[in-house]
């Protein structure tokens, strides 16, 4: 199991939330005992959260008799989202120290078009497939692409701000210096609507 489809399961979320709720390790015991459960199900909860890397096993001696198994969070040095939006990438980029917020975002958009596996050359058919690929909604209208789940939008509707990475990041994506428009990113009910305009 994967941390995400750990995550995903609520029996399993409830578990790793009351192991990072407690100030040291749990015991199965204890688990059981907070959820209603019999031991042997809490077990298994926190034996598939170990397996999935998200928590780490040990064993405490207290008193006599065997050891009992423990569990507590285990270090985490990574988001667990879906689909991944690279945040930690884009942060590295602003990290550089580059001024321009829309060559920040062009090298995001590249290091994304990187990772959806699109060529140099690339259709902006090309682009939504990669997208796709990558777990975000993507269609193309024309010279438009429309996605609801643009993969910078959680970031512009905290801080609008910020709409010169995205403006830059489809220029990456695309793979040519373009003007984008975009339209519609901080309205909810309503999908991103980029119009890519190739500069010659």
């Amino acid at each position: 199991m994967d941390r995400l489809s750990a995550v995903g399961d609520p029996r399993l979320r409830s578990a790793l939330e009351f192991v990072r709720s407690q100030e040291r390790c749990v015991t199965a015991d204890e688990l059981a005992a907070e959820d209603r459960v019999h031991r042997n199900v809490a077990r298994s909860r926190l034996e598939r959260l170990a397996a999935a890397g998200l928590l780490e096993t040990g064993t405490s001696r207290e008193g006599v008799g065997r050891p009992a198994k423990t569990y507590r969070a285990a270090p985490e040095l990574e988001a667990i989202e879906f689909p991944a939006h690279h945040t930690a990438e884009l942060v590295g980029l602003l990290a550089e120290g580059r001024g321009d917020l829309r060559d920040v975002g062009a090298a995001f958009g590249r290091r994304l078009a990187t990772a959806a596996g699109l060529h140099t050359a690339r259709t902006l058919d090309d682009v939504c497939a990669g997208l796709r690929r990558l777990g975000f909604q993507a269609s193309r209208d024309g010279d438009s692409i429309v996605t609801p789940t643009c993969p910078l939008r959680p970031l512009v509707a905290a801080e609008p701000r910020l709409a010169a990475i995205d403006e830059g990041m489809w220029s990456g994506l695309v793979g040519t210096r373009a003007r984008c428009g975009i339209s519609g990113c901080l309205d909810p009910s309503s999908p991103c609507r980029i119009t890519i305009d190739k500069e010659r």
